[in-house]
């Protein structure tokens, strides 16, 4: 690939909305793909185990993502923003799979939108030609 496209696609922010916005379709889908299944196989309701690996899948790209983003951001509002929506969303996940608590899933998808959200804003505001101007170092 390129160097370029490369670099284009691997963007921490390009890869961060790539990855939220699946998680986003991810949970989404899930209700109508296993309403559809235990109307068919009337087995169970709740989703297989490997479907829900997609969930940690998901964070870990967004973690990476994350990590890379808050390092480039000139902003330090931005770099909190991001981590601790990140965080949020690694907690509502967790509880999600143990279920400490029953929340609403509004709340994962509203998370999972605003982080999506925040990665577009931080493209707007750290595109450099340079490679280390928007570093914080």
């Amino acid at each position: 690939m390129h160097q370029s496209v490369r670099s284009y696609l691997f963007h921490p922010d390009r890869l961060g909305v790539i990855a939220s916005t699946l998680c986003i379709i991810h949970c989404l889908a899930t209700p109508f793909i296993f309403v559809a299944q235990s109307c068919a196989i009337s087995c169970c309701t709740s989703a297989p185990t490997w479907w829900m690996y997609f969930d940690y899948l998901f964070l870990a790209i967004s973690f990476f993502a994350i990590r890379r983003s808050s390092r480039m951001t000139i902003y330090k509002s931005m770099k909190y923003a991001l981590r601790i929506c990140w965080s949020v969303l690694f907690v509502l996940i967790i509880n999600e799979s143990i279920g400490i608590i029953i929340l609403n899933k509004n709340f994962l998808y509203f998370i999972a939108v605003l982080l999506s959200s925040l990665h577009v804003y931080n493209l707007r505001f750290c595109t450099c030609s340079k490679k280390k101007c928007c570093a914080t170092n």
